[in-house]
Parts: C-alpha cells; structure tokens; sequence
C-alpha cells in the first residue's frame, strides 16, 4: 500500500485526487495540507486521516505526494518532496516558469523518483490509441486546436480559482491542448502569440519537424460557444481527436495505477513525466513572452 500526501484542498485535490487515491486498492491518504487549515482539518475528517500543518512533515509521513495546488506552490513541495526520496503525483501545468520546472526535474532525476503529471486526456484508453495511430503517421503539416472553457459561471467550482484568473487560459487550457499537440507533431521550436477578447489568446507554433499549429484558449467564452475541437491536417487527410471516453475519476485511476507501475518496475520513461511537463512548460513560458513583446519566440 503506497502512502500518498495530498496537498491541496479545493475541489479538484477534494474530489480528484483525494477521492481517487481513497478509491485505489493500493493507495492510501497519509493526511492532507493545505494553505487554510481550516479546509485541511475538513478535507482530512472527510476522509479519516490526519490534518498537517506543516509540509515537510506530511512528506516524512508519506510515500509519495499528490499535488493540487498552483503552480508556483506545486513546484515548490514537489522540489521538497522529491528530494526526500517521494514520488510525484501532479496537476499541470508543471510551474509558471522554466527555472522552477528545471527545479523539478533535477530533484526528481537526483532522487530517481516516478513522476507524473496528470494530463487528464492523456489518461483515456481511446486518445492514447488516437495518439500512437496518428503520431505513426507521416506527413502532418498542420494542427488547429480550440480550447473555449468558460469558469466564470454560476456554480463553477473554479470561478474563485485566483492563479486562473491571473494567468488566464494560456496556462489552464493551454498545457490540455499541448498535451496532445506534441506527441504527433513533435518538439515546439518557435511560437508567435496574439491576444483576442473575454481573455482569448492565440498561439501559432512552428514543430522541429516543419510541421506548424494554432491554438484558440479562453476561459471566459460564451455559454453557447463552449468548445473543444483538435484537428490533425496533412497528405492523410484530416484527424480529430476524440474526447476521452469515461469519466475524471476513470482517467484519474488509470494515472495512479502507472505510476505505480513505473514505483515497481523502477523505470523512469512515461510519456507524461516530469520531463515532459518541463517542456510544456517552455512553450507556455515562451508564448507568454511572445504576448508581452509583441514578437516571435524561439523555444530553446
């Protein structure tokens, strides 16, 4: 039974992570903090585990870390965690900036910890086949994605999301469309970056390989006009990708099981590690950049 701390206690790390890891038959809940300990006390009665109010301490009593917090926190206790010998359980995107992802990647490669970054699509049985078929193929010149959410309703449980509101779609949306974007078309090397109204941005990106994409991000659309739509171009014809067949929960299972089994196997190669989010991360970085400057940015 793998022990895992969870960090985070609004609805995602509650009814995502903190459920999932309860639900599996080969996890536990070590205890639960959270930046409002009354939240954590709550989120930890809910599930019969203890409230810690210090974060090293939590990492002491655990096997590996769950993290649903921001960004910039996550990547700060997953650094803590990983360098305590814990493997790594997180949300995306990874960081809000290359030098703390490369933090990340560095302590979990010192540490030779499992890690995984939860890209919900990437979970689904059905993308992941749509994925290894299209990305066998040849000749893709072109992918065009929109990503049009809207939390900013009534009710919805990120509205009061504040890392959300200030750093927008690009950040939120953005690591979602990336995360099926790359395995087909290959490393970014260039980006170009515009922005549109109710908080759009649009990004073209040039791939290693010459292929290029855009991506339409917005977390403020319009009820009516809420969307996602990802459409591979090339000498084939052209691909959608599908939406993931199941539920947040079914994805969440499948994530906790392969890091389990990357835990046992002691390899170190998933597809959506911490390596991979570092790259996600240096695209979102260079598109902010992009944005501010008004100009076109090289990926390193």
């Amino acid at each position: 039974m793998m022990r895992f701390g969870l960090f985070g206690t609004g609805h995602w790390a509650a009814e995502t992570h903190g459920a999932g890891l309860n639900a599996h038959p080969r996890t536990a809940l070590a205890g639960v903090w959270g930046r409002d300990p009354a939240k954590a006390a709550a989120l930890a009665q809910r599930y019969g585990v203890p409230a810690f109010d210090d974060v090293d301490a939590l990492i002491e009593a655990s096997d590996a870390v769950a993290v649903a917090l921001p960004p910039d926190v996550q990547a700060d206790i997953a650094v803590r965690a990983a360098t305590a010998g814990r493997h790594l359980l997180l949300d995306k995107p990874l960081a809000l900036s290359v030098a703390d992802a490369d933090r990340v990647v560095t302590a979990a490669q010192s540490s030779d910890v499992a890690s995984l970054i939860f890209f919900t699509q990437r979970y689904h049985p059905n993308v992941t086949t749509f994925l290894a078929a299209t990305a066998a193929e040849e000749g893709w010149q072109h992918c065009a994605a929109t990503f049009f959410a809207s939390i900013y309703q009534p009710g919805n449980p990120y509205e009061g999301s504040a890392w959300r509101r200030q750093h927008g779609a690009l950040w939120d949306v953005g690591p979602h469309a990336l995360s099926i974007i790359l395995p087909v078309l290959g490393r970014v090397t260039r980006v170009a970056a515009m922005d549109g109204p109710r908080g759009l941005v649009h990004l073209l990106l040039t791939h290693a390989g010459g292929a290029t994409s855009s991506v339409s991000l917005t977390l403020d659309a319009p009820g009516e006009a809420v969307t996602r739509d990802l459409r591979f171009y090339g000498v084939s014809g052209i691909e959608t990708a599908p939406l993931g067949k199941g539920t947040v929960a079914d994805a969440y299972g499948t994530a906790i099981d392969q890091l389990l089994e990357e835990v046992d196997s002691g390899t170190r190669d998933h597809r959506c590690d911490v390596r991979f989010g570092r790259e996600v991360v240096a695209v979102l970085e260079a598109a902010e950049t992009a944005r501010r400057e008004a100009r076109t940015v090289d990926v390193p």
